[in-house]
């Protein structure tokens, strides 16, 4: 029976070995040109769905749609460009965020704004209201990135309490998934078995830093990248894209779908993004696409996004009932609490926080409607509190400790050091 057991053990690895390209190696520029334009037109798929949802509630007409999507891509593409090279440098892609749609709604429904005749007029003046509510929201990001107070919050991160919040990430966004497939079935299931199918000759998936064969980002660089995607958030506002930003989940599950996590190609998507923001014409050929076949794809890459969530788990004790507790109740609250403020949303036009002051409403309803951000409360609290020293080992901790300073580890000035020499201007703190 020992035999047998030691046959079956599976130790823990910091980094994927099945990787073909890791974040500072290349494939050949025919290959990467390819794969950065795969990410481009996974990118599509929320850049159109976002202002084709929002635009018409404004008042705004088709043509007012196309140079929203416009603006979306030409700043997703700065601000991709932005924290490859300056942020965390890890390849992801930044681009319009659904996160941001509670507030953004509750701007539009505004009764002054709804009370203008002219859709035009209505139009102008709510993406300026938007505009101003999203710059004023990137300073949040900016403080909490460049004055390293992300950084020291990350100290109550483990790999216990993380994996529940990135499972959630993935399971969050179910209904983009099979639901939209169904909505065409002739044309999403098709592409699903295919996606699969490629998926099994390809690889699987696995989010930013792991996909990329990197060591887990340092807490100086986690706040340099929040630092760059709150200027990313006031880049949204300032072009009018109608929504803030975060890290694209699609794209980050393409890194793992292709077994490519180099930095390069992100770098080059970037590109693509810029290039067919200008390109009106072409963008809105692409754009065509039919939704089922990015719901498709959607599929498969959440999947993977939630099953990389769960492979933190090998660095903890799964038979301590504390790990276990925290884990279930953190994944359950989290789509449990979160359904329920969407819900009411549905059901009510409005959440359930609804005390008559809408920037309070919107901030708490926006909260609490994001599985993954109360998962991260739940897990982080009860992580911290419950039996903290006597679990430390059980909770991953000796392994995640020396990925907290940025000399902690030796491969960090690999994978995360600033280009053009620019540590010695702004050395790690």
């Amino acid at each position: 029976m020992v035999g047998a057991m030691v046959d079956i053990s599976h130790p823990p690895k910091e980094q994927m070995q099945d990787l073909e390209y890791c974040i500072d190696s290349n494939p050949s520029w025919v290959q990467t040109i390819i794969l950065a334009f795969q990410h481009y037109i996974l990118m599509l798929g929320t850049s159109v769905m976002i202002p084709t949802s929002l635009v018409p509630l404004m008042g705004g007409t088709n043509g007012d749609k196309a140079r929203v999507i416009q603006a979306l891509l030409f700043v997703a593409g700065i601000k991709t460009l932005l924290q490859t090279l300056f942020g965390t440098r890890l390849p992801a892609v930044v681009g319009g965020s659904y996160a941001y749609m509670i507030p953004i709604l509750s701007i539009i429904g505004d009764s002054s704004l709804q009370r203008i005749p002219d859709p035009h007029e209505r139009f102008l003046h709510t993406m300026r209201a938007i505009q101003g509510a999203v710059i004023i929201g990137s300073s949040l990001q900016i403080i909490l990135g460049f004055s390293q107070l992300w950084g020291i919050f990350s100290r109550f991160f483990s790999p216990l309490n993380m994996s529940p919040v990135i499972c959630l990430i993935g399971l969050e966004l179910l209904q983009q998934g099979f639901p939209e497939v169904a909505a065409c079935a002739e044309i999403g299931i098709p592409m699903l078995l295919m996606v699969v199918g490629l998926c099994l000759s390809t690889a699987a998936y696995i989010a930013a830093s792991r996909f990329a064969m990197a060591t887990p980002p340092p807490a100086h660089v986690l706040s340099r990248g929040i630092g760059w995607q709150g200027v990313g958030v006031m880049l949204d506002g300032l072009f009018g894209t109608v929504t803030g930003s975060t890290v694209s989940v699609e794209n980050v599950g393409l890194l793992g779908l292709t077994r490519i996590g180099s930095r390069r190609v992100i770098q080059v998507s970037a590109g693509f993004m810029i290039f067919f923001s200008i390109l009106g014409k072409f963008g809105a050929l692409f754009a065509s696409i039919p939704y089922p076949i990015f719901a498709a794809v959607y599929c498969v890459i959440f999947g993977l996004i939630t099953s990389l969530g769960l492979s933190f788990l090998q660095f903890t004790n799964m038979n301590s009932m504390r790990n276990l507790f925290i884990t279930g109740l953190s994944l359950f609250l989290g789509l449990s609490i979160s359904q329920y403020f969407v819900q009411t949303l549905i059901s009510f036009k409005h959440g359930p926080v609804h005390t008559g002051a809408a920037w309070f409403d919107g901030f708490l309803n926006t909260i609490f409607s994001s599985a993954p951000t109360v998962a991260l409360f739940i897990a982080v609290l009860l992580d911290n509190t419950v039996d903290v020293k006597l679990s430390k080992k059980d909770r991953g901790m000796p392994w995640w400790e020396k990925f907290r300073n940025y000399k902690g580890d030796i491969r960090n000035e690999e994978f995360y050091a600033l280009p053009f020499k620019l540590n010695r201007f702004f050395p790690p703190t």
